[in-house]
């Protein structure tokens, strides 16, 4: 008989890049493929982490966006206080059936991914909570919390790999990130990040100079248009949005993706997110600061 502890029939997680934007969440440029469904939805800021482009995509030839630890020795947290301090980011809460969906997405095991909450429910606690005891009995090091995992579940991902956030009002959520350039816990699967050899996070700028085999272009930049379409909503993405070149091609292409795109967005957030107009207005604002520039180039009105 399966039991399902009730702290685990919700799933909560933080989205840092194609999941800030209805537009990313519903995968509208993937024609619909990894569509998900929140129930809920809050925008916070994490703490002690950087992103970038760094894990290349499964969903095409570019790559997606990645975090990580400022500081390796410590945990990757999150405010939900919308004064403090950190990159922008949505906690999203999903119903239980959707973690299938929700590993896939992540270049995970779905069967893996449900075991893993399964072993969360044998010991009555959610399963931010089951990975926060893993990862602060590493000390909170990437590498041998991937190890442990592992070891544990005899399973590990290339892609991405779930690693707990503590919300500062006590819950505990999970986030996926990259395998890691320095491994993915096991010596015989190595890493997207490694067989690609990419050591750091890179900017659109730099991504876009990088030789990736059959390299998609357009598919790079829609997918980092994707999570600037979060700032319409008031998530902080000026760690992504201030690095343009507003005379570059790139900028240019990716401005007229940008204004596509963003037709019909507040729809697909309200619909991806489970928001009703009212609940979305007390908890969002209008769009951040950091795009303006971008949405100038792209001539779209406010």
């Amino acid at each position: 008989m399966v039991t399902t502890c009730d702290c685990n029939r919700e799933i909560l997680v933080v989205g840092y890049g194609s999941l800030l934007s209805g537009y990313g969440l519903l995968a509208e440029r993937r024609g619909g493929r990894s569509r998900l469904i929140a129930r809920d939805v809050e925008r916070i800021s994490i703490r002690n982490a950087r992103r970038g482009l760094a894990k290349p995509s499964s969903h095409g030839s570019y790559l997606a966006m990645d975090i990580e630890p400022v500081d390796p020795s410590a945990a990757i947290s999150a405010s939900v206080n919308r004064d403090a301090e950190g990159i922008g980011g949505l906690l999203l809460t999903f119903d239980r059936q959707c973690a299938p969906l929700i590993a896939r997405r992540e270049e995970y095991d779905a069967e893996a991914f449900v075991r893993l909450i399964g072993l969360a429910d044998q010991v009555g606690i959610s399963l931010g909570e089951y990975l926060m005891e893993i990862a602060s009995g590493t000390n909170f090091d990437l590498l041998a919390y991937r190890i442990s995992l592992r070891t544990m579940l005899d399973y590990t991902s290339p892609g991405y790999i779930f690693h707990p956030v503590q919300i500062d009002d006590g819950r505990i959520a999970i986030v996926a990130i990259g395998s890691g350039f320095e491994g993915s816990g096991d010596p015989l699967i190595p890493s997207r990040r490694q067989e690609l050899g990419m050591d750091r996070l890179l900017s659109l700028e730099e991504a876009l100079r990088i030789e990736l085999p059959d390299f998609d272009r357009a598919g790079q930049i829609g997918y980092y248009a994707e999570c600037l379409l979060g700032g319409l909503h008031g998530v902080a993405v000026g760690d992504l949005a201030n690095r343009f070149d507003l005379n570059a091609e790139s900028t240019r292409e990716l401005a007229d993706h940008f204004a596509r795109v963003s037709a019909g967005e507040r729809a697909r957030f309200l619909e991806a997110t489970s928001l009703d107009q009212t609940r979305y207005e007390g908890r969002f604002a209008t769009r951040h600061e950091s795009l303006d520039a971008l949405m100038r180039l792209a001539r779209v009105g406010s």
